[in-house]
């Protein structure tokens, strides 16, 4: 029997849990590291209080935000044991890094300030059930810090993608071109789909007052440009 998606990933994180720093956050996260920097100065102007981290991996971004602001409440999801395990490792709390699934949180609305995702949307399946979920449990707004896959690659390359998506034949091209699977595996980021936060983008504004930041851009739109797209979400009142 064909494996899930899931179960693929989940194998993949599981067997890299040991080196997962190594591969995912030392080298290859500067955005994400300039990310966290931003969502800080988000913390400290809209004086949030609680973050809820979503696919917390091995807590980089708990163990950040608790050196940075040790009055903070965190907390942190997890679906993959063997991540978690190396979190508890670093100094986390059980409490503070928890088995949960981003796509249906047994959270209450409006239960955290802010909940924020690091490099997690475009490894799932259907990146607008965690975004709901994350705007229903936000009480202050959301961070996302994600993939643009219209803004990546070369002119040439970038314009073919967004003329796709222009005439909404994007999804259609991707999956003849994944011979119907959608997604694809590489080494050193295990399973992934083409995503791009703007894809979520109408959603978010729906709900809330948004500020985008292109990270590692090529121009002055993000959309057409930008690799990496840092996202606050203000929900509005």
């Amino acid at each position: 029997m064909e494996q899930t998606p899931e179960k693929i990933q989940e194998q993949y994180y599981a067997s890299t849990a040991t080196q997962y720093d190594n591969m995912h956050v030392l080298h290859t996260d500067k955005e994400h590291m300039l990310a966290l920097e931003l969502m800080s100065a988000y913390i400290s102007f809209y004086n949030i209080k609680s973050v809820l981290d979503i696919g917390a991996g091995t807590g980089r971004t708990l163990l950040y935000l608790k050196h940075r602001f040790p009055n903070l409440k965190v907390l942190g999801i997890e679906p993959v044991e063997a991540l978690r395990e190396e979190g508890y490792k670093k100094g986390l709390l059980k409490s503070e890094l928890i088995d949960g699934d981003g796509n249906n949180m047994n959270l209450k609305n409006n239960s955290y300030d802010l909940v924020c995702e690091y490099g997690v949307l475009h490894h799932v399946r259907y990146p607008e059930r965690v975004v709901n979920e994350m705007l229903r449990v936000a009480a202050i707004g959301i961070f996302i810090s994600d993939s643009n896959n219209f803004g990546q690659g070369g002119l040439i390359s970038r314009s073919f993608k967004q003329a796709l998506n222009f005439f909404g034949l994007w999804n259609v091209f991707n999956l003849i071109r994944t011979k119907g699977k959608r997604y694809q595996i590489s080494e050193a980021d295990g399973l992934f789909y083409s995503y791009s936060v703007f894809n979520n983008y109408k959603a978010i504004q729906s709900k809330c007052d948004v500020l985008i930041t292109g990270i590692r851009s090529q121009g002055v739109n993000p959309y057409r440009s930008a690799l990496h797209i840092a996202l606050f979400g203000l929900k509005k009142k």
